[in-house]
Formats: C-alpha cells, structure tokens, sequence
C-alpha cells in the first residue's frame, strides 16, 4: 500500500525512494510517520539482507525514529542506509530519510540475524 517504491543500487549501497502521495499523509497535510517507519524498515531489511550472498534473513528487533523535519505531498522522499555492525547474531543500523537535501528522519535498528534467505 506505500508503493510504489523505487530503488537504486543494491546492498549496502541501496537507495530506496518514494514519492509521497495523499495516500501517504495525514489530516494536517505531511507524511504520517509510520510511513517513514515502513520505509525506513524496508529499506534497513532489504540492504541487510542483500549486503551478503547468499542473501542473509534478519528480523527486526528494534526500530526508533527521530522526526528532525517533515515531507508533505509532492515530495520525493530518499532513504539511505549506513550499518554499524552486521555480526553473525545482530545486526545494527541506522537509516537517514532526506527530501532534498534535508533529513527528515533518522531510524536506527536492530536486527536478530538467522540463518539465510535460501534456508527459508
């Protein structure tokens, strides 16, 4: 339902953006914030995953935002993802939401990490 979403690169380079629709806000006209928390836990799960072959499975733990702005209709929204450990029990993160050059919001995460995606 937040799609769609656009991605570029792959891995710990993965850059995810969105579009925000009307969809996406609420009554006051900006991005409601369990969008921003979708998309910045997308985002965290994917490049976690993909920054290994085979392709490692992780289940969030732990997910904080901090709102340091807001995005309103219109705005093209960009998610970028930078890991500070990924171990072979956790994994931890943090995800940076701009629109432009502003960041909106700042994810931090924590992953348990179990096993690969091949193994289901």
């Amino acid at each position: 339902m937040i799609g769609p979403v656009y991605s570029r690169g792959e891995g710990a380079g993965l850059v995810l953006g969105l579009r925000a629709e009307r969809k996406h806000c609420n009554s006051r006209g900006t991005v409601h914030g369990g969008i921003l928390a979708t998309l910045a836990d997308i985002a965290l799960g994917y490049s976690l995953a993909f920054s290994t072959q085979p392709p490692t499975a992780a289940i969030t733990a732990n997910l904080s935002l901090d709102f340091a702005g807001a995005a309103k209709e219109g705005d093209w929204l960009e998610a970028k993802v930078d890991f500070q450990k990924l171990g072979s029990r956790l994994a931890f993160g943090n995800c940076y939401i701009s629109v432009g050059e502003q960041r909106v919001v700042r994810a931090s995460a924590v992953f348990l990490v179990g096993g690969t995606l091949a193994e289901g």
